[in-house]
């Protein structure tokens, strides 16, 4: 994750990943504390909702690899959220039978937000898949806290505790 201390790049919050099952919910966690941060606790459900069908998308469909970056951006009256990946291939809305048990993420991003969209990324780069919510209110800047250093997104994870040979 990186960060700065400018205020434009407090509005922003950009994380790289592989797109894997375990990580979303990880990634939700680390949403909802930007959200609750930048004081728009009303649009995290919606938010986590999106990011979780896009992640999953690419974990499904994505090739050559899972590797993506989530970004969200604020700006005055709005929230944008993005997950960007190597695949070229657009997503795109597809009928889905009532019985099926797959294939509404997408309708459930049009129907949760103001707008979405796709776009390919200069020179076979892959994709960008991005939704916007309206913020409830004109959002403050946030209080800026001074960062020493910005670390890697897989350092600012919780280690794992072992469990002592005797419990496993």
């Amino acid at each position: 994750m990186q960060a700065d201390q400018s205020e434009s790049a407090a509005r922003e919050c950009a994380l790289e990943l592989e797109a894997h099952p375990y990580r979303i919910q990880q990634i939700r966690r680390i949403v909802s504390a930007q959200l609750r941060y930048w004081r728009l606790d009303p649009l995290i459900d919606a938010a986590s909702t999106g990011i979780s069908e896009l992640l999953a998308n690419v974990h499904r469909h994505a090739k050559p690899d899972k590797q993506c970056v989530v970004k969200l951006t604020l700006d005055a009256d709005r929230l944008t959220v993005a997950v960007a990946d190597h695949d070229t291939r657009l997503p795109h809305l597809q009928p889905v039978e009532p019985t099926a048990t797959s294939g509404r993420g997408l309708t459930m991003v049009e129907a949760m937000s103001d707008s979405w969209g796709t776009d390919l990324l200069p020179d076979d780069g892959g994709k960008v898949v991005w939704f916007v919510l309206r913020t409830p209110t004109r959002v403050p800047a946030p209080t800026l806290v001074p960062l020493r250093t910005a670390v890697p997104f897989e350092q600012a994870l919780p280690e794992r505790v072992p469990v002592p040979a005797s419990v496993a």
